[in-house]
């Protein structure tokens, strides 16, 4: 098996290489990644040298490039992880947004689409799975959950063009019959994240003794889900799942931003001590909100867990502190 993954040398993609790695000796896996500033591929030190596993630096924005990558790998299946995700950089610059998450993800299936469609045995056989993200749904009050069912209400540049991307995949079906599955995510978390994002924002700025900034009050809710769970989900998506199905994936495990900020700083105190005033609480600080910023994001996960028999294992805080011993550890060296 022929393995495709896009934006391996990011968060939730080099996670998905090492679990892919370690699980089926069988799989030859292929990283595509244009490296940019959220990548880093020391995160797959631990493969670089297995026969097993190649990386070629690509932006899947370039047509002609992404055409000659899979008519010389010929994958047998993709994980398209490749995108841009931070939603502040997305209101400073949307473009890239729209350029990478779109069209990149419309040149990618549609090479697959052409390359595929010439044998019989693989157009039927071969799986495109694309990860999205629980915002394409917009917000919640302080009731409810998305499920597969939400109606699409993306509100900023980054959720609107995964939304984007989401229809091309769903079209893709509807049109060609082909033979795709997407899922979409709520907030991950666990080592190999950017430093930009919540979790590890705060853990790295307590450490340096800055204020540790919160949007508005901190009471907007998000629902949490470690990147190993995720990676397990995606795993019985690609195999199991029904072709031109959506499934989402939550950890149902809902926190106010403020709530988990102060969870962090807790840990912190007893993992990495020195905290000023004796509480790295002290450093929370306030900070003007961000436009269009969601109030509530919520999983309702029943197809997954009913159809698929998946559900969250893990244990949030023993996960939440693993994550912080992994920075801990980054963040000293």
């Amino acid at each position: 098996m022929r393995i495709l993954v896009t934006g391996g040398a990011g968060f939730i993609g080099s996670n998905l290489l090492l679990y892919l790695h370690e699980k089926y000796p069988e799989y030859e896996l292929l990283n595509i990644d244009k490296l940019s500033y959220a990548s880093d591929l020391s995160y797959l030190d631990e493969i670089k040298h297995s026969n097993r596993y190649t990386f070629k630096k690509l932006d899947i924005v370039d047509r002609n490039a992404v055409r000659d990558i899979i008519r010389s790998y010929k994958p047998d299946g993709v994980f398209h992880l490749a995108a841009e995700s931070h939603v502040d950089n997305s209101i400073k610059g949307p473009e890239p947004f729209i350029q990478s998450n779109v069209v990149g993800t419309f040149n990618l299936i549609e090479e697959c689409r052409q390359f595929w469609q010439e044998d019989e045995e693989r157009w039927q056989n071969n799986r495109f799975l694309h990860v999205s993200t629980d915002e394409v749904y917009g917000e919640l009050g302080e009731q409810g959950a998305f499920s597969e069912q939400s109606p699409y209400a993306p509100n900023s540049p980054y959720s609107a063009s995964k939304a984007g991307s989401d229809f091309v995949i769903r079209s893709y079906y509807h049109t060609y019959g082909m033979n795709v599955v997407t899922t979409n995510c709520s907030n991950n978390f666990g080592p190999h994240q950017h430093d930009e994002k919540l979790i590890p924002t705060v853990i790295r700025t307590a450490l340096n003794h800055d204020d540790i900034p919160v949007y508005g009050k901190g009471e907007n809710v998000r629902d949490w889900l470690y990147v190993r769970e995720h990676c397990r989900a995606l795993d019985l998506v690609y195999n199991e799942g029904k072709a031109g199905q959506t499934y989402i994936i939550g950890g149902n495990n809902e926190w106010k931003n403020i709530d988990l900020v102060k969870k962090i700083c807790d840990i912190l105190n007893e993992e990495a001590g020195n905290a000023p005033g004796s509480d790295f609480k002290n450093l929370i600080t306030f900070v003007k909100d961000r436009p269009g910023h969601d109030f509530r994001y919520a999983i309702d996960a029943s197809k997954i867990k009913e159809e698929l028999g998946w559900n969250s294992k893990e244990s949030f805080e023993q996960r939440l502190r693993e994550t912080i011993q992994w920075y801990i550890r980054r963040y000293s060296e």
